[in-house]
């Protein structure tokens, strides 16, 4: 039950969280509940992959993916520009905390452990952009393939015609 609880309550958070971002960055009003939802579900994978430990690099990249892909697909749905959704819902996963941790430790002289701290939000970071890149890879290609099962479809039953070839 507790278990329950504590995904209900990061939910929750992240959501809330995504919509105050989303008014941040003057998102239309009726679009806040669906960034909310994008933002707090990438969060919520990127929590249960961790909490499965993936390490916080694929954690970052499978919640940063899921975000691309819902991102698109509300973007597709809501027919406004899939900025409004990645954007507010990217702020949970970026790794403010782990960069200012890095910081404090190079000003206070320990340099390999400042070193190692900033290898980690560099490489989460770049797990980040390039679950975003996948997401948008991903998508073009089943919009593609989706576009051209529908022309396919179309020309099927074309008088005279037989799948391009004549009968």
């Amino acid at each position: 039950m507790t278990l329950v609880f504590y995904y209900v309550a990061q939910y929750l958070i992240s959501f809330i969280s995504t919509m105050l971002f989303s008014i941040l960055f003057n998102a239309p009003k009726r679009l806040l509940v669906a960034s909310g939802f994008v933002g707090a579900m990438g969060w919520i994978i990127y929590k249960f992959t961790l909490d499965l430990n993936y390490g916080t690099v694929m954690a970052a990249f499978f919640g940063s993916f899921i975000l691309g892909m819902m991102s698109h697909t509300m973007s597709r749905h809501y027919k406004r520009p899939v900025i409004i959704f990645i954007v507010p819902g990217i702020i949970p996963l970026v790794p403010g905390g782990a960069a200012y941790e890095a910081t404090r430790l190079l000003v206070t002289n320990s340099y390999t452990t400042a070193v190692n701290q900033f290898l980690e939000v560099t490489l989460i970071s770049g797990a980040i952009a390039f679950g975003i890149l996948c997401a948008e890879i991903f998508y073009y290609i089943y919009t593609r393939i989706k576009q051209g099962y529908g022309k396919l479809k179309g020309k099927t039953y074309r008088k005279g015609y037989h799948m391009n070839n004549r009968i």
